[in-house]
């Protein structure tokens, strides 16, 4: 599905160095790290945002440079970690923009966007938001409606920059059972940022663990999730377990005493 060949990236230093992956479809894969290790940069230019300094990114054996705006919006559903909304927009309207890509201009709209939009956001439980206002909800409730417009999109892949953010715990695990249950049922492969290590833990197929712009370690997330791994990564000290029913490893923060 993506992969992606030494690639770097610099502002006025490098930020990114030497970077290479492989997503094959159908998987979850969440990309773990300190802040300013270069995860959202990453994660810009996978979404085609940003170009690389040195490197390579094939989307389904095609390099990405070479393939239209409009056609990446239909490959590729992207959510930044920070989305700002310039004009007053209810929230139907903000979810619809998402079938941008499928039309030809000014009332593009046809009966297959308007579905494709309610179906998004029954799937994300913000319909009972539909008539009111983006600036009217909170951090998580927009969070969700951010999402829906993603997947309104019907992309194959989802590219998501910490998703979780301003969610509560229910929402954090309903999000992650959703995104598995469309990479189950629906074919979609994820890439996901996340601070939220044990809910990598439990959903992801694979992990990327960045450090200083270099991947430090990826596998499953037994084979990363390593006591010694994360606390070369986030320079902490933590207890790593297992946990006692689903076997994966249980990530603890060691406090004051």
């Amino acid at each position: 599905m993506l992969k992606v060949e030494n690639l770097c990236f610099s502002y006025q230093k490098s930020v990114i160095n030497n970077v290479s992956i492989d997503i094959k479809k159908n998987e979850l894969v969440v990309l773990l790290g300190p802040n300013g290790s270069g995860k959202s940069t990453f994660m810009k230019m996978l979404a085609g945002l940003l170009t690389p300094s040195s490197g390579k990114i094939f989307l389904t054996n095609r390099l990405l440079s070479t393939i239209s705006r409009r056609e990446l919006a239909k490959e590729i559903g992207y959510v930044a970690q920070e989305t700002r909304v310039e004009f007053p927009l209810s929230v139907f309207e903000f979810v619809l923009q998402g079938r941008f890509a499928y039309g030809r201009g000014v009332g593009f709209e046809q009966e297959k966007d308007f579905s494709a939009a309610l179906q998004a956001m029954e799937l994300t439980a913000i319909t009972e938001f539909k008539a009111r206002q983006l600036n009217e909800l909170s951090g998580g409730e927009r969070q969700r409606v951010f999402l829906a417009r993603a997947l309104a999109q019907k992309p194959n892949l989802l590219l998501l920059d910490e998703p979780t953010a301003n969610l509560d715990i229910a929402y954090q695990v309903a999000t992650l059972k959703l995104l598995s249950k469309l990479i189950d049922q629906e074919g979609l492969t994820v890439l996901l940022i996340t601070h939220e290590i044990n809910l990598a833990s439990e959903f992801a197929n694979k992990i990327l663990l960045l450090k200083d712009g270099k991947i430090f370690s990826q596998g499953s997330p037994s084979e990363v999730l390593t006591k010694d791994a994360l606390e070369s990564v986030f320079e902490t000290t933590l207890f790593v377990d297992k946990h006692p029913s689903s076997n994966t490893p249980r990530i603890t923060i060691v406090g004051r005493n």
